[in-house]
């Protein structure tokens, strides 16, 4: 069981130590790797050896996080993750660190305090708030790198602000931080306008997928092997699905399965206010935030598909069906 720290002293363990490795979650997106390239660049102002690692290949949409970064090889004497619920997120080629890790910042309240220490707060939208709190106890002046990997990590976590997770506190720090000389609209486009053509295929093929059950309140959506295959989508054009069953009029619960090689599926859940998300992937060995949460199940889909459904049904009160 972790050793819950403030900020302060997550400041203090991180400015004692060297040679840090900064752990992200598979399946990476905007705010763990926001978050950890922003630590690692504070870290190296301070002089400090650090680097990031991430189990799978990170999106080229967020090159412009490292650009310019160095990422020594070193044998590490200190072990931090950051957006990291649980060790089975870090993925295969990182589990091997699992029982290493000195410090974990994270916001997820499923969070099972797997390290030494531990710095949470679920009432911050993402991660990444807990690292700006990090870096100005650390001192570090916030050059414009390191803010944009903050910024990045915000936005993406809130919807560009749009989310139900956002606080006036959000608010104040994204204006720090644009203050900082953070590039928020060409951020912005990258991260929520753009697609690619394979990705528009991709999105066809999966919204062409999506069924309605619980007298319409739920919304499911298959991302299949074989629609990745014929769309030509690369993981860069995955992020950002597993909303669009949430958007539809009327549902309370949209529900993206995406199939993994071993015929599995990610499973991604969003939720309105009828509905927790969280609870319902808990029930399934998941965990999350109350709007949006994620598990992992085994094929094939019709059986999936029948085990999210009971979880809806068991957790969400009124849903019929």
């Amino acid at each position: 069981m972790s050793e819950r720290i403030t900020a302060a002293q997550a400041a203090d363990a991180l400015r004692a130590a060297d040679r840090i490795l900064i752990l992200t979650h598979q399946y990476p997106d905007g705010d763990t790797l926001g978050s950890g390239f922003a630590l690692c660049r504070a870290l190296q102002q301070l002089g400090k050896t650090a680097r990031v690692e991430c189990a799978d290949t990170i999106p080229d949409k967020y090159s412009f996080l490292f650009e310019g970064l160095p990422l020594p090889a070193f044998e590490p004497a200190f072990i931090c993750s950051v957006d990291v619920a649980d060790p089975r997120l870090l993925g295969k080629r990182l589990e091997a660190f699992a029982d290493r890790i000195e410090l974990c910042i994270d916001h997820h309240a499923s969070n099972t305090a797997y390290a030494r220490h531990l710095l949470l707060d679920a009432g911050c939208a993402a991660t990444a708030e807990l690292i700006y709190a990090v870096i100005r106890e650390l001192g570090v002046p916030l050059n414009r790198a390191t803010a944009e990997g903050l910024y990045t990590g915000i936005a993406t976590d809130t919807g560009c602000f749009r989310y139900s997770n956002t606080t006036a506190a959000t608010h104040r720090i994204a204006a720090d931080l644009m203050e900082a000389g953070v590039r928020a609209d060409p951020i912005n486009r990258v991260m929520f306008d753009i697609k690619s053509r394979s990705r528009v295929e991709l999105e066809r093929l999966a919204l062409e997928s999506m069924r309605f059950y619980l007298d319409g309140r739920c919304a499911v959506m298959l991302v299949t092997t074989g629609m990745v295959q014929e769309s030509g989508a690369g993981e860069n054009d995955m992020e950002g699905l597993a909303p669009l069953p949430r958007q539809i009029e009327g549902v309370w619960v949209g529900v993206t399965m995406r199939q993994k090689e071993d015929g599995g599926f990610k499973v991604s859940v969003r939720s309105g206010h009828h509905a927790d998300a969280s609870a319902i992937c808990a029930r399934l060995g998941g965990g999350g935030h109350v709007r949006a949460a994620g598990c992992a199940l085994p094929g094939p889909a019709a059986q999936a598909v029948d085990r999210i459904l009971e979880a809806v049904r068991q957790t969400v009160p009124g849903i019929e069906g």
